[in-house]
């Protein structure tokens, strides 16, 4: 066991080294992950189950404790985020496959991940988890009504068909995970397992990359043309979205900690999520995965950039 926490540890440190070395070597053998093309949706279950897992009563009481913080931090996720995205698509005038990948990563929640960021770069870890458990409650509604919004003039979207997608991959499993705790919390080994779903998230997040990159693999041309172009300009509202994050908790007054962790949190989106609503209702658009697969590496990389950031600057200014 002591093996595996020691693992599980060093999966966290190195997220956005080892989600980057499963893409790469996914590109040049991409029949390796051949067996997660049909049962992406059970490994995004299975990533917000470990979140369930971690949280506890005292996580949910941030949203009774903390409304307007958490209230700001919903209201900055849901706009920003998708407000950059709809202003990105449009400016670039991108293929309609392409702009629904990065319109729908950019209405999905925020990402897991962004919890570990957020304690890695010294913010508000509370908070941090506070807005993502907000996130992920509104959505099932949240999500669907921003794609009808932003989207509904390229495709048409089934709204209630992704509430109710949303709510099996997201909701049930981080209810079953928080109950599976309250029940069994106290017991002797359970802090052993919790001590385990970080790196088991992070492996997961992998296989989600490993499989969309070797689903979009096979078309040799168009893929291969689409993909670097679709990166460059998918990485250009990340950055906003961090800076607008940190603007909004400036313009709400909030100290530096929470003003670092709502950054991460508006920047960071969970683009497994966004991988699987896009597999499942837009397949006549294959290339609507790609966004989302970019986003899933990207969103590793530029938060860990980015607390290290934070971590930089505490140390120039004698904080560290």
């Amino acid at each position: 066991l002591h093996l595996f926490q020691a693992l599980s540890r060093l999966l966290v440190n190195y997220t956005s080294i080892f989600v980057i070395g499963v893409a790469v070597f996914t590109f040049f053998f991409p029949h390796t992950f051949d067996w997660v093309r049909g049962i992406t949706q059970t490994v995004i279950c299975i990533i917000m189950l470990t979140m369930g897992l971690t949280l506890t009563t005292n996580d949910f009481k941030i949203l009774a404790q903390r409304p307007l913080d958490v209230f700001i931090g919903a209201c900055a996720q849901f706009i920003i985020m998708p407000g950059m995205a709809y202003l990105l698509v449009h400016v670039w005038h991108l293929d309609p496959a392409l702009a629904l990948g990065i319109l729908l990563v950019g209405c999905c929640p925020g990402g897991v991940s962004s919890n570990i960021m957020s304690y890695l770069c010294h913010g508000d870890v509370a908070f941090s988890v506070g807005m993502t458990c907000a996130s992920t409650i509104l959505a099932p509604v949240m999500t669907p009504l921003l794609m009808k919004i932003t989207a509904g003039e390229i495709i048409h979207i089934d709204a209630i068909g992704m509430f109710q997608g949303i709510l099996l991959v997201t909701i049930i499993p981080v209810a079953i995970g928080c109950t599976l705790n309250y029940i069994y919390g106290k017991r002797e080994c359970f802090p052993t397992i919790q001590s385990l779903m970080p790196g088991i998230s992070v492996t997961c997040l992998a296989f989600i990359v490993g499989g969309v990159i070797s689903t979009v693999h096979d078309d040799r041309g168009t893929r291969h043309d689409a993909l670097p172009l679709d990166l460059c300009r998918r990485l250009l509202p990340q950055h906003p979205g961090y800076c607008l994050g940190w603007l909004a908790g400036k313009l709400a007054g909030f100290n530096t900690a929470k003003k670092r962790t709502i950054s991460i949190e508006v920047g960071m989106q969970n683009a497994g999520l966004a991988t699987v609503l896009a597999g499942n209702f837009f397949a006549a658009q294959p290339l609507a995965v790609l966004p989302c697969a970019i986003s899933c590496a990207w969103h590793s990389i530029s938060g860990t950039i980015l607390a290290g950031i934070y971590l930089k600057w505490d140390k120039m200014h004698g904080k560290g």
